[in-house]
Order: C-alpha cells, then structure tokens, then sequence
C-alpha cells in the first residue's frame, strides 16, 4: 500500500500536462476531483492531516501550517495506526512537519526521512529533495523487509507555483513528479512477489492554486484537488463521491485494519457536537462507500 502526496497540484493543470505514469494508473482505476472540505482552509496543513488521520480540522485541530495544538495523538495518522498492528511502514517527505518535530508536527508521529533542512523557496533544492525521497522510497519498497504501508510526499509542484505561478515551469514541475510516480511504480511492479501481493496506490494533492500562485482561499481553483487510485482494494465502480479524509480510511481498508477509531466514537467529523473528543468519529470511508 502506498500513497503518494505531490503538493499543491491544481487539477485543471493537470489535465494539461503531460503525466502518462497517473494517466495509466487513473485507466486501471480512477482520478476524481475533490473539494477540500469547507471545515479547513486550502492549505497544506490541514488538508494533509485530514488526509492522513481520516478526521477533520475541527478534530485533529490543525487549522493552518502550525500543527503546535494538533490532536494527532488523539486521532493518529494511518502510519501509526497500521503499526499498530504489527506491520511496518515508511514515511518520506521534503516538508519537515510531516515527519519532524518542526512547527509542531510531526503529522506522522513516527517520523520518517527528512533529506535535508527545509528546502524553503529554492526551486532547485526541492527538486534534488524529490529525487533523493524517490530513490530512498524505491530502495525500500524494493527489498526484502518492504513496509505494508507507505506515504512519499513530492512538494516540488507547489512551490513552482508560489515563485512563478501558474505557467510553464509549474506545468514542467508536475510533469517531473509524474517521472518520480513513474519510478516508484516501476519499482513496486518489479518486485519477484508482485504477482502474488495485491497493492494498492494512490494518488493524491492537497490543494490548487491561484494563477499568480498562493492558496488558503475558497475559489474553485484552490478548493478544488484531486485523488487518483488503483489496485485490487477498489471498488468496481470508481467513486462518484470523494473526501480528503477517505485517503487514510481506504489505506486501512486495504490492508484489512477496521477504520474505527482509536479512542471513543459518535462525532461524524463535520463539526464538533460537543467538548469530549471521545464523542467523535471518523469521517474518512473507503473509496466507494459514500455512493
């Protein structure tokens, strides 16, 4: 099981590009267009840990891209969840919250590989961390102790967008992240046990962007992202009906974990129906099962 996160990729432009790797992927199973649920603004932070813990911004408490008051602990990210049960994992990003105690994370409270300090606005630098996060990533899923469940965060694309717009370079830096898919899938498919594992991957962007680049607005083209899956856990049907949340609850499903939560029960995630967390519930549902 893996999941890919590439940063920032609106979907409009991604329909220009050139991505063969998703395109294929999106023929074996779908790519579907997403809102970034109205409970969070359309920035990383809180589309990511929505993604990653199944629960919404009023539940895992991370608004923007401080994570100091997350509740992650109380709602853990997948990783966490599937080790829980025994299975390894792996966590690899270029934006240091996700797996570092920096701004307050991390979202996966394992960690994970950290290349170098923060790329920051060096277009060139996130460029050599996504190739550096693809090798490691592939040098992994190639070996004999693969984890069960894997997240690869590629953030390249979003910050070609924040220095240059919406243009050329953006489109380009989307097309270099469908080679790194490209090799990450490539390396899963030459595993000796492919034909006897039964994986799944998916895609997934946490967020558009303006023309002249920037995001944390309500317009279409910075609320609207996307999911892209396939694998043997998918439903027959591709889902008419999408939630950032339901990234995390298909990883479980996947692998056979229950999606309820780790503590209590009751709250559907929209908004908070009272001040005892252990009221709340997943919002996430695997793929298929809101139609």
């Amino acid at each position: 099981m893996v999941v890919v996160g590439i940063d920032g990729v609106r979907f409009d432009t991604l329909a220009s590009a050139r991505t063969p790797r998703l395109d294929a992927l999106a023929a074996k199973g779908f790519l579907r267009p997403v809102q970034v649920n109205p409970d969070g603004a359309t920035m990383s932070g809180p589309s990511w840990t929505t993604m990653v813990t199944g629960v919404l911004p009023p539940v895992h408490n991370v608004f923007d891209n401080d994570f100091t008051r997350h509740r992650i602990a109380e709602y853990p990210d997948v990783l966490t969840r599937v080790r829980a049960h025994g299975l390894a994992t792996y966590a690899a990003a270029g934006w240091p919250p996700l797996v570092s105690a920096a701004s307050g994370g991390p979202v996966f409270l394992g960690g994970g590989l950290l290349p170098n300090d923060d790329p920051g606005h060096d277009l060139a630098a996130w460029d050599t961390t996504d190739d550096t996060i693809t090798a490691d990533a592939c040098r992994v899923l190639a070996g004999p102790d693969c984890p069960a469940a894997a997240f690869i965060y590629l953030g390249a694309p979003d910050v070609n967008a924040h220095e240059l717009g919406v243009g050329p370079a953006y489109v380009t830096s989307i097309e270099r992240s469908d080679l790194r898919l490209g090799r990450i899938l490539d390396t899963i498919e030459a595993r000796g046990s492919y034909a006897e594992e039964e994986w799944t991957v998916i895609v997934a962007t946490d967020h558009g962007h303006l023309d002249e680049g920037g995001h944390g607005g309500d317009s279409p083209e910075e609320r609207t992202a996307w999911i892209a899956a396939a694998g043997a856990s998918l439903p027959p049907v591709p889902p008419a009906t999408l939630e950032q949340a339901d990234v995390a609850a298909h990883t479980l499903t996947a692998l056979g974990i229950a999606i309820a939560p780790a503590v209590g029960g009751g709250h559907d995630g929209r908004s908070p129906q009272g001040p005892d967390p252990t009221q709340w519930r997943l919002y996430g549902v695997p793929f298929g099962a809101r139609d």
